[in-house]
């Protein structure tokens, strides 16, 4: 016999933690959070959009706080995660979207492969891959007290060699490494209480790759160009299509998913160029 079973995308009564909720996806996630009835912890540098974006989700329907904070200081998520509990008591699941390249990082052409800018390597390193370990570790463990989901964040620059983007296709690789690593040992510990997966972003149009993707006047460059033109869908993503991803992954729709990594690429990753 068909039942009719309870709603399994819902967020309704969750307490989820967003990091680099400040940024372009980060906008679309906390939409996304809003609509699936997710009560929002918003957390980012920069006061005046964390403000704005908390001040909308209220507006909406939802209910929101926002904490600054860097997700490198552990002082600073410490007093987060302690402002989080007590205005709600408890923390269900995480959203670690901080991340993302610096300039100097960014290896122009015709430059010297073996002067690489070091100390701006390391500064995306610790960016994405710290910016995602550090929250776990201190908003991990409230999350095990009453079970719930940590979503971090990929980029298809793990998986395939995308040139320019050195640090960060290797911080990205180190969190997908940190993902799978990290999903076992929570199972090993506390079983199908408290799980890990990531989302793989394929290109995007952010505030960090603009200028490499477009020109001031909205054209392609080359590099633009040259990924749409491997991108079966022919276009860059929109950021709300990241939307069902999240829901999906902090949701009891994916209960039994563990250490996953879900693609949203338009099938850049599939195509071969041929």
């Amino acid at each position: 016999m068909i039942k009719k079973t309870e709603n399994l995308f819902t967020l309704k009564d969750k307490v989820v933690v967003v990091t680099g909720a400040t940024g372009v996806l980060g906008e679309a996630f906390l939409q996304g959070l809003t609509s699936a009835e997710a009560t929002i912890v918003i957390i980012g540098r920069n006061e005046e959009v964390a403000k704005l974006r908390t001040q909308e989700v209220n507006d909406a329907g939802g209910k929101a706080i926002y904490i600054i904070a860097d997700v490198l200081d552990e002082a600073a998520l410490e007093a987060a995660k302690d402002k989080t509990l007590e205005t709600f008591g408890r923390v269900d699941a995480l959203v670690n979207a901080a991340g993302g390249n610096v300039a100097a990082a960014v290896i122009q052409p015709g430059s010297d492969i073996f002067d690489l800018n070091v100390s701006a390597l390391k500064q995306v390193f610790d960016l994405n891959l710290f910016g995602t370990i550090i929250p776990t570790q201190i908003f991990g463990k409230e999350i095990a007290k009453n079970g719930g989901s940590i979503v971090n964040i990929s980029s298809v620059s793990a998986t395939q060699a995308i040139t320019r983007v050195l640090g960060y296709s290797m911080a990205k690789s180190a969190v997908d490494s940190y993902t799978k690593w990290m999903s076992v040992e929570l199972a090993n510990r506390y079983q199908d209480k408290l799980r890990i997966n990531g989302i793989v972003p394929g290109f995007f149009i952010t505030n960090q790759n603009r200028a490499l993707l477009t020109n001031p006047d909205g054209s392609l460059t080359a590099r633009g160009e040259a990924i749409i033109v491997k991108t079966p869908f022919k276009r860059f993503g929109a950021p709300e299509e990241l939307i069902g991803a999240l829901v999906y992954l902090l949701s009891d729709a994916s209960k039994f998913v563990n250490g996953e990594n879900i693609t949203v690429d338009g099938g850049f990753c599939a195509f071969s160029g041929v």
